[in-house]
């Protein structure tokens, strides 16, 4: 019967209104030309169209070399915007509360910004309290920009420049950022070329570590890794050596600032976390451990410290 068919393929057709009954208008569809065959890179299926889009990935990598924190830091309190200022931190502006009392820090944080160029602007408490989430700022605030982190490759390009072996400081999950900014602040005083700091599960630079770094972080660049582990061995790959500080070194400090030794070519040194030392894979991955000799009962050095003791050993060495 017409319209019953049962071959594969056919059409039934209801006589309902059914807009799919009959075949005609899908053959001359199917007929129709879809224009000219897409070349291999616009197939996204195509090993022409991945390798494209690998490349141009690489090209966005290669042009984005810098990492900016994501929001501004805020230092509440008048000592604290009074020391960032006295310190040449670099400050976006100054808020001060409506009716705050006149005291001599306040004025001292007027006359310093005024003379740096900083703006200053003057807002409720509510806002203030906002702002600065809470924190007791005592009716002064100062707003810190982003900070804008290096590249780790560009700390080997800053040594090339000055015609130097490189002497990299890299931080194993050093979390306080008062012994990031110590360690940067010995890091710009001993020569070093840059201090990288892994992107997670470490301390940052903070309005804190700012101040600790009394200003030196505006000076040397600081670089973040997704990876510190795989940097490292990226800055062996490059021709440094890489040590790690720890209690039970292979070699001691004087061994590796010795005529000669280590400290004289392209190093890097590893500082690790303030309670833990230096990570299982981290240690692996350095070249050598070196421990800094102590006299007494005491086991071993601030984070801080030990870098700076380290770094200044370094130096020496270089100069003599």
């Amino acid at each position: 019967m017409a319209g019953n068919s049962k071959r594969k393929g056919a059409i039934k057709k209801t006589g309902k209104g059914n807009p799919t009954a009959g075949s005609g208008g899908r053959v001359r569809r199917g007929l129709e030309g879809r224009g000219p065959t897409p070349k291999a890179k616009d197939r996204p299926y195509h090993q022409a169209h991945k390798d494209a889009v690998k490349s141009e990935r690489a090209k966005a990598k290669q042009g984005t070399r810098r990492r900016t924190s994501s929001d501004a830091e805020w230092a509440a309190g008048r000592n604290s915007v009074v020391e960032l200022l006295r310190g040449g931190v670099p400050v976006t502006a100054i808020y001060v509360a409506e009716g705050a009392e006149r005291d001599n820090r306040l004025r001292e944080a007027f006359k310093l910004a005024a003379e740096q160029g900083v703006r200053l602007l003057e807002v409720t408490r509510n806002e203030m309290d906002r702002m600065t989430s809470g924190a007791v700022h005592q009716g002064l605030a100062a707003r810190l920009p982003a900070y804008d982190y290096a590249h780790a490759d560009d700390l080997l390009d800053r040594a090339d420049e000055a015609k130097e072996p490189a002497l990299i400081v890299a931080l194993d999950s050093v979390t306080d950022p008062r012994n990031l900014g110590a360690i940067v602040r010995s890091a710009a005083g001993f020569g070093a070329h840059g201090v990288v700091i892994p992107e997670r599960r470490a301390a940052g630079m903070t309005a804190s570590a700012w101040k600790t770094s009394a200003g030196a972080a505006a000076r040397l660049p600081i670089a973040q890794t997704v990876n510190l582990t795989r940097q490292l061995k990226a800055y062996q790959e490059a021709g440094c050596m890489v040590v790690g500080l720890a209690a039970d070194g292979d070699i001691s400090l004087p061994e590796l600032i010795a005529p000669g030794g280590l400290a004289e070519g392209p190093l890097v040194v590893v500082v690790g976390s303030e309670g833990k030392g230096l990570g299982r894979l981290i240690a692996e991955t350095c070249d050598q451990i070196v421990s800094i000799p102590m006299a007494g009962q005491l086991e071993s050095l601030n984070a801080g410290v030990a870098a700076s003791v380290a770094l200044y050993s370094i130096s020496q060495a270089r100069l003599t």
